[in-house]
C-alpha cells in the first residue's frame, strides 16, 4: 500500500527510467500538471523527484502521472526506521545491471568489431574462409543479441516513449542503432533489393554493436561517478551504530537502537560510537567529532555537557541521558538538509532545463534534414552513406551532460560542505553566497565566544588571592551577567568561599556585604563614589581598560580600593584570522553591535573589520541590512540567536552559527554546525569553487553539442566515434565535478579552533 503523506510535508521519491535532461523535464512537466502540489524539482544526479503536496492530493495519482509520462515513481521503498539513517548498505542493483549488461554487450562486440574490421584488410580476408554475403550472416547472428538482450532496454523505452508520444536520449539511440541494424539485416538477408551498381551493399552490424556497448559502458561509468558525487551522505548516513548499551531496571543490556527513547540512560565505552543524542550524566572523555562538524581535535566532554550522535568516544568511559532519536537527532537532520540541497536547482540550470524540454525532437528533425541532405546530394546510390550520416547526428546528441551539469556540482559541493560541518539548505544558496559583496557580523556569540571572562586583574595593598576572594564571595549572590565571569576565574585561582554577612545588592551596579569582619564593596565607579568611596586613582588604569571595550569592577574593603578587574566578552581563536581572510576575498565586513559605541568600537579594532554599528536593538539589525541592500549591495548576515533570527531572513543570504539557537537556524539559508566563524571562510569558498564548475560544466557540454551535431551531419563523425564521445561527455561532466572535491580537500583551510 503506497504511503499517505501529510499536506505541506516536502517529499522526495525515486522515480525509475530517467537517463538525461530531457526525462527531467519531462517528469516536472507531468508532475507541475497535478493540482495540489507544488515545489516541484527533478533532480538527474539524484534520479528523485522533490515536490510539496499543498491540497488533497493522492501518493498514487502522483505515480499514476509519471507513469503516464513514461517513468516510474518508487513507491515500495524501503521504510526508513526510526533509530538510523537510511540508505547505506542498499545493494546497488542498477550497478550490478549496468555492469552484467555490459559484460554481454562486450562479448558479442569485440568479436563483432574484430571480424568487420578485420574484413577491411587483404592478410585478414585470405586468411578468413567465408565469403562475403555468410560473413554478414555470422554477424547479423552475432550482433543480434547485442540489440536484444543488453540493448532491449533502449528499445523497450523507445516504445515506451512513442506510445506517450515523447522521447530522450534512449529513443535517439534506439533509433540509430535500430536504423544501422535494420537497414544491415536487409542488405544481408536481401542484398538484391538495396544493391547500387556493381559493388554490394555495405552492413554496419559493427556500428550497431559498438554504439550499443559504448553507451552501456558510458552509462556505468556514468553511474559509478554518480555514486561518488554522493558519498558524503551515504558517509553521514553509516555514522549511527546498531546497537546501544542501556542501563535498564534489569541492568546493563544491549538493544538495537531503534528502541532508543528520550530520557534512557546510555553506557558509552572508549572507542565506541556515540548512539543519540544527549547530555553526559556521569564520567569524562574526549570525543572526536569530525565526521560532522569538520573540527579534526577531539572535544572534552564532562557532566552537562551535549554529545552528538555518530561521534566517536576516544578516551575515557561516560554515561549519558538520551534528548533526541532518530528523525529528531542532529545527525538525521543533517542528512535530511544536505539531501534536500542536492535535490534542489541552482538558477543557472533553468537555461539547461528549457534546451532539454525540446532537445530531442530538434536533433530528430536535424538527423532527418541529415539524411534528406545527403540523399539530394548523392541520390539513392548514396543512401547507406546519408544512413550512417543520420546515425551519427542521433548518437552524438546527448542531453545528458546538460542534465548533470548543474546537479552534480551541487551535489559533490554540498557533500563536501556537510563533511565539513557546513549544512546548505538548497542550490540556490549555494549559487548566490558567491555574488554576496558585504557580510555582516553579529558580535555577540559570533566574533566573541558570548561569554564574559576577567582578563585583567591588579591590587594594591593586598594579595590577588584575597582580593579576588572578596569579589568572589560576593558575586555567589549576585545575579549581574558578569558575576559568573568572576566566580569562574576564582575557581581557577582555588579561592575559599567565604561567608557573607549582611549581604544587599546595590541597583545601578555594585553590591556589597560583611567578609571576616571587613566591610566589602563592589561595583562600578559610580556605585563606589556614591558610597564616599574614593577612585581616581585608579582612574586612568580603569579608563584605559574601557577604551578596550571592557567592563570594570572595584573592589573596595572598609572603604578603599584594593583591586580593580576587567571584564569582557573574548573574541573566538579564530575570528581575527577569518576577518583578514574574508577581506581577502574581496568582501566588506562590517560588525552589528547593542554595544555602545566605544565597547563596539574596541572590538571592531581588535577583529578589524572595515565598519561597524553600535547600539543597535535586535530589531534594527534587519533595518541596516535592508539599508545596506537598498544601496545596491548583497548581503551575508552571520548571527546565532533569536535576536537574529528576522536579519538572517532579511538578508540575502543568512548563515547561522550551529551553536546558536534553532530559530535562527530555521532562518538562515546555511547552518554552521561547529559555530566557528572560520567556516564562513570554507562556505564562500566552497560556493565559489562550485559554480565554476557548474560553468565549466555547462561550457563543455554546450560546446560537446554545438560542435558535435554539425560535424556528424557534415560526415566528419561515424557513429562509432559519435558513440564514444557522447559517453564520454557525461563522464567528463562527472569527472570534472568530483575534481572540485578533490581540489576543495587539497585547499583546506585550517581547522576551527586553530589560528592561520
Amino acid at each position: 500500500m503506497p504511503k499517505n503523506y501529510p499536506v505541506n510535508q516536502s517529499i522526495s521519491l525515486p522515480v525509475e527510467g530517467m537517463t538525461c535532461a530531457s526525462c527531467v523535464a519531462r517528469v516536472e512537466k507531468a508532475l507541475n500538471k497535478i493540482p495540489g502540489i507544488s515545489g516541484v524539482s527533478v533532480n538527474l544526479a539524484t534520479g528523485k523527484a522533490h515536490f510539496t503536496m499543498t491540497g488533497a492530493v493522492r501518493i498514487d495519482s502522483v505515480a499514476q502521472a509519471i507513469e503516464a509520462a513514461g517513468y516510474r515513481l518508487m513507491l515500495d521503498t524501503p521504510a526508513e526506521k526510526p533509530g538510523r539513517a537510511r540508505g547505506g548498505e542498499e545493494r546497488d542493483e542498477r550497478g550490478e545491471r549496468l555492469r552484467r549488461d555490459l559484460r554481454t554487450a562486450a562479448l558479442f562486440t569485440i568479436f563483432v568489431f574484430i571480424i568487420s574490421m578485420g574484413m577491411e584488410f587483404d592478410f585478414f580476408a585470405r586468411v578468413w574462409p567465408f565469403a562475403t554475403d555468410t560473413t554478414h550472416k555470422i554477424l547479423l547472428i552475432v550482433t543480434t543479441p547485442v540489440l536484444f538482450i543488453p540493448g532491449k532496454q533502449f528499445f523497450s523505452i523507445f516504445w515506451k516513449n512513442l506510445r506517450h508520444g515523447t522521447a530522450d536520449m534512449n529513443s535517439l539511440v534506439a533509433i540509430g542503432t535500430g536504423a544501422a541494424y535494420a537497414y544491415s539485416v536487409l542488405a544481408t538477408l536481401f542484398p538484391a533489393v538495396i544493391a547500387h551498381g556493381q559493388e554490394g551493399p555495405h552492413v554496419y552490424f559493427d556500428s550497431a554493436a559498438v554504439i550499443i556497448t559504448l553507451v552501456l559502458l558510458g552509462r556505468w561509468l556514468e553511474h559509478r561517478a554518480k555514486k561518488r558525487t554522493g558519498a558524503a551522505v551515504r558517509a553521514l548516513m553509516q555514522l549511527q551504530p546498531e546497537t546501544a548499551r542501556v542501563r535498564r531496571q534489569a541492568g546493563e543490556v544491549e538493544v538495537p537502537i531503534e528502541q532508543l527513547a528520550v530520557d534512557d540512560l546510555l553506557l558509552v565505552r572508549p572507542g565506541e560510537r556515540i548512539a543519540a543524542d544527549g547530555l553526559v550524566s556521569s564520567g569524562a572523555s574526549s570525543v572526536d567529532e569530525s565526521m560532522l562538524t569538520g573540527e579534526s581535535m577531539p572535544v572534552e566532554k564532562k557532566d552537562g555537557d551535549a554529545v552528538t550522535g555518530g561521534t566517536i568516544n576516544l578516551a575515557g568511559y561516560f554515561e549519558m541521558r538520551v534528548t533526541a532519536t532518530g528523525s529528531a537527532s542532529l545527525l538525521a537532520k543533517i542528512v535530511r538538509m544536505v539531501e534536500e540541497a542536492q535535490g534542489s536547482k541552482a538558477p543557472m540550470q533553468r537555461l539547461a532545463d528549457r534546451i532539454a524540454a525540446v532537445f530531442v525532437p530538434i536533433v530528430v528533425a536535424i538527423a532527418l534534414v541529415t539524411l534528406a541532405a545527403w540523399l539530394w546530394i548523392g541520390g539513392m546510390a548514396a543512401f547507406d552513406q546519408a544512413l550512417i550520416h543520420f546515425v551519427a547526428v542521433l548518437i552524438v546528441a546527448c542531453p545528458c551532460a546538460l542534465g548533470l551539469a548543474t546537479p552534480a556540482a551541487i551535489m559533490v559541493g554540498t557533500g563536501a560542505g556537510a563533511s565539513r560541518g557546513i549544512l546548505i539548505k538548497n542550490g540556490e544558496s549555494l549559487e548566490l553566497v558567491h555574488k554576496i559583496d558585504t557580510i555582516m557580523l553579529d558580535k555577540t556569540g559570533t566574533l566573541t565566544s558570548g561569554k564574559p571572562s576577567v582578563t585583567e586583574v591588579y591590587c594594591e595593598g593586598i594579595d590577588e588571592q584575597k582580593c579576588i576572594g572578596y569579589l568572589s564571595a560576593l558575586e555567589t549572590r549576585s545575579e549581574h551577567p558578569l558575576a559568573a565571569a568572576v566566580i569562574a576565574y576564582g575557581n581557577t585561582l582555588g579561592v575559599r568561599s567565604a561567608e557573607v554577612k549582611a549581604f544587599a545588592s546595590i541597583t545601578g551596579g555594585g553590591v556589597k556585604g560583611k567578609i571576616d569582619g571587613h566591610e566589602v564593596l563592589a561595583g562600578n565607579e559610580a556605585c563606589l563614589e556614591a558610597h564616599g568611596v574614593d577612585t581616581a586613582s585608579w582612574l586612568d588604569r580603569a579608563q584605559t581598560w574601557q577604551q578596550a571595550g571592557k567592563s570594570v569592577i572595584f573592589t573596595a574593603v572598609d572603604g578603599q580600593v584594593v583591586g580593580a578587574v576587567a571584564v569582557s566578552d573574548t573574541l573566538k581563536p579564530t575570528s581575527r584570522s577569518a576577518v583578514a581572510a574574508l577581506r581577502k576575498m574581496g568582501l566588506r565586513v562590517l560588525m552589528l553591535s547593542g554595544d555602545h559605541e566605544g565597547t563596539a568600537a574596541a572590538i571592531a579594532r581588535q577583529v578589524g573589520v572595515d565598519g561597524f554599528f553600535a547600539g543597535i536593538r535586535p530589531e534594527g539589525k534587519a533595518a541596516v541590512i535592508k539599508n545596506e541592500q537598498a544601496k545596491g549591495h548583497r548581503v551575508a548576515m552571520v548571527g546565532d540567536g533569536i535576536n537574529d533570527a528576522p536579519a538572517l531572513a532579511q538578508a540575502d543570504i543568512g548563515i547561522a552559527m550551529g551553536s546558536g539557537t534553532d530559530v535562527a537556524i530555521e532562518s538562515a539559508a546555511i547552518t554552521l554546525v561547529h559555530g566557528d566563524l572560520q567556516q564562513v571562510v570554507h562556505a564562500i569558498e566552497l560556493s565559489r569553487q562550485t559554480i565554476v564548475t557548474i560553468r565549466q560544466n555547462l561550457f563543455w557540454a554546450f560546446l560537446y553539442n554545438t560542435l558535435g551535431i554539425p560535424l556528424a551531419a557534415l560526415g566528419y563523425l561515424n557513429p562509432m566515434l559519435a558513440a564514444g564521445a557522447m559517453s564520454f561527455s557525461s563522464v567528463s561532466v562527472l569527472g570534472n565535478s568530483l575534481r572540485m572535491k578533490r581540489r576543495l580537500s587539497g585547499a583546506r583551510l585550517p581547522a576551527p579552533g586553530k589560528k592561520e
